[in-house]
């Protein structure tokens, strides 16, 4: 056995995107693995016998990111491989090709090329294909121009490069950038005729749902100056080449939508109780009618944070008139099943993640993190987990892991689930340095799953531990509940926590500990320097320090900030201010470390200079490290070099001040 070492993430393999073929016989799925040298993530398709449980991979182009069946034996995955294709997209058209292979042998082909940015692709009958792609409402269309017109257009492209057009809020999203007038659209593509039908609106933003019978659900929001938060639910009719509206926008947020036999369900929130972060319930159109169908005061998908894993997945399945789906209870996810009647079942038991899954003949097969190792695919039948890959298991079997300790404590007579991770090689006749790491959100959740940075810091001699305050997913939406209230109890429990594992660990060094948090946990970093100096040194990552700037310059500013802080700048501005960190920045005396990405347009990069700058006016030791080429995800898909350097700040911030 030996440490683990900053650097292992880089040997990790990062499960995605589990699919089981039409006949259940055979499942694929994705595994990416880290470039250290090209500083970029390399991804392959694997296939997987349900059978004999054997896999083998079956791409070795290393750009295979996504794919569907298109029957029992052929995958489609899109991939850029004809030279003169990649020309004509490096001069301004917008192509995606798709490619087939069969899993049985033999090389990929191509099988058609659609002229536009694909983002989702379904197969709706034989050579159709329901897709989404981007439409730019301000764009230059290059495939119907020629000669002269041509070679304008590319130079028009090249010189509006120095250009943006805003006259829309949000006008830019995280990791997708400038996004004014620009949608995502839904269109009918055939593959015979090579004719693109488009279904939505070119104002309206769309997400593929339930297919069934050449019918697609898709949800849709349209606006032309103001996004707001509702939703609607619409159904396309291949057959009779018709729409119709199933939920009226202006009324519900809905988080998915499918057809279970004659019936359309969907996951959706009124968001008239709670908010923005209200859970979820299950509705059921009778006759035209919204009727709900059964209540889940859960978090829906599964919001356990880890640092391990990259890329997605299905994680809601149809099967047998039932719906299954993946839902947050505490600290792990669970596969859950609703019938027609209302009843939620829940299926799986094991604590950990459920990332995504399919259903079989006689089994479920999911990716997820169980105890403290990293993802693999596993197999459950009622009863019993089985796993069945091995593509991590040299990590668990000859590094050094330390197993969290549960230490849950009652705050204002609310429990509060904490951990603890003790340092590798534990001596209790000695002391050590101790790290408070909290989670972004705040509706997330920490559980008892593999998280990198905290594992290296308990084998560099770390206590490292981190609780799910008031305001974390999982509990209910009493318990999630902290609209305005930011600062106030959650800094509350985070306090009580602190104090918990020091009456508790004795070994801590009580002058020696620090505090990390990134996105809501950057806010809260931000918080306590600003309200205590119990803490040897802070380290606040994409973090919010002023909820007056944020609210007109970031991606989510106009709505989250109005619905999380109860306030706008003019109907209350004092509050706004007063849950401002910023506003406590001359008080603060604890040395941070920022950690910010020039793209990270949901808490960006402003809010860190502000802090950064408050702290150097103040003569308190500040450092800044901005990411170029990273956004709000650096810490879980962030380019490996950067990963790296990100961890190297941080530990080196730590080493400086705590050891």
């Amino acid at each position: 056995m030996e440490n683990l070492k900053l650097k292992d993430f880089l040997d990790y393999k990062f499960l995605s995107d589990l699919q089981i073929s039409p006949d259940k016989k055979y499942a694929a799925f994705t595994v990416h693995t880290s470039d250290f040298d090209e500083n970029k993530y390399l991804s392959n398709i694997y296939i997987y016998n349900c059978l004999t449980s054997e896999y083998k991979k079956l791409t070795t182009c290393n750009k295979e990111k996504s794919f569907i069946w298109i029957n029992d034996d052929i995958l489609l995955f899109p991939s850029i491989r004809d030279n003169k294709l990649k020309e004509k997209i490096d001069k301004g058209e917008q192509w995606t090709a798709f490619y087939a292979i069969n899993i049985h042998g033999g090389e990929a082909y191509e099988y058609m090329r659609i002229p536009m940015n694909v983002s989702d692709i379904k197969l709706l009958s034989e050579n159709k294909f329901i897709i989404t792609a981007e439409y730019d409402h301000y764009g230059i269309n290059l495939h119907s121009l020629s000669g002269d017109e041509k070679t304008k257009a590319i130079d028009l492209i090249k010189e509006n490069k120095d250009y943006e057009i805003l006259d829309e809020i949000p006008f830019w999203a995280n990791g997708e950038g400038f996004t004014n007038k620009k949608r995502n659209r839904l269109y009918v593509f055939d593959k015979l005729t090579h004719d693109i039908l488009p279904i939505s609106d070119k104002f309206e933003n769309v997400s593929l749902s339930g297919i069934k019978d050449n019918k697609a659900l898709y949800i849709t929001e349209k606006f032309t100056n103001k996004k707001e938060m509702t939703t609607g639910l619409y159904l396309y009719d291949l057959n009779l080449n018709d729409i119709f509206c199933i939920v009226e926008d202006g009324e519900y947020s809905i988080d998915y939508a499918e057809i279970i036999g004659n019936n359309i369900i969907f996951c959706g929130s009124l968001m008239d109780t709670y908010g923005l972060n209200q859970n979820y319930n299950f509705y059921k159109i009778d006759d035209g009618d919204i009727k709900l169908l059964a209540e889940h005061d859960f978090g829906m998908h599964s919001s356990v944070g880890t640092d391990c894993k990259y890329g997605g997945g299905i994680d809601v399945r149809v099967n047998n008139n039932e719906l299954y789906f993946v839902g947050t209870e505490n600290k792990s996810s669970f596969i859950k099943k609703l019938s027609l009647d209302g009843t939620i079942t829940t299926l799986t038991r094991n604590n950990g993640t459920i990332d995504c899954f399919d259903i079989g003949t006689d089994e479920i097969l999911f990716i997820g993190l169980r105890g403290q190792k990293l993802q693999e695919v596993y197999s459950f039948k009622p009863g019993f987990e089985i796993q069945k890959t091995k593509f991590n298991e040299a990590i668990y079997q000859n590094k050094y892991i330390s197993v969290p300790e549960r230490l849950d404590f009652i705050s204002d007579d609310v429990k509060i689930e904490g951990y603890v991770l003790k340092p590798v090689n534990f001596d209790q006749s000695k002391t050590y340095p101790g790290i408070l790491d909290i989670h972004g959100g705040p509706k997330t959740v920490y559980g008892e799953v593999f998280y990198h940075e905290m594992q290296y810091w308990a084998n560099e001699g770390y206590f490292v531990f981190f609780c799910n305050p008031r305001g974390s997913d999982g509990r209910g939406n009493a318990f999630a509940d902290i609209r305005g209230k930011y600062g106030t109890i959650d800094y509350d429990d985070l306090m009580k926590f602190t104090d918990k594992v020091l009456d508790k660990y004795h070994q801590i060094d009580p002058s020696r500990i620090g505090v990390t948090g990134g996105s809501y946990g950057g806010f809260m970093t931000n918080w306590i320097i600003g309200h205590t100096d119990r803490f040897k040194c802070a380290a606040s990552q994409r973090s919010i320090s002023n909820w007056i700037s944020k609210f007109g310059t970031t991606d989510i500013g106009y709505f989250f900030n109005a619905d999380q802080i109860q306030s706008t700048p003019w109907d209350n501005v004092e509050k706004l201010w007063y849950h401002s960190p910023l506003k406590y920045a001359n008080l603060a005396v604890t040395p941070t470390l920022f950690i910010h990405s020039e793209e990270d347009y949901r808490c960006w990069l402003p809010e860190g200079l502000q802090m950064f700058t408050a702290l150097k006016y103040h003569g308190v030791d500040a450092r800044l490290c901005m990411f170029r080429g990273e956004n709000h995800e650096l810490s879980r898909s962030g380019k490996p070099k950067h990963r790296v350097r990100r961890l190297e700040e941080l530990t080196n911030w730590f080493e400086k001040y705590l050891k």
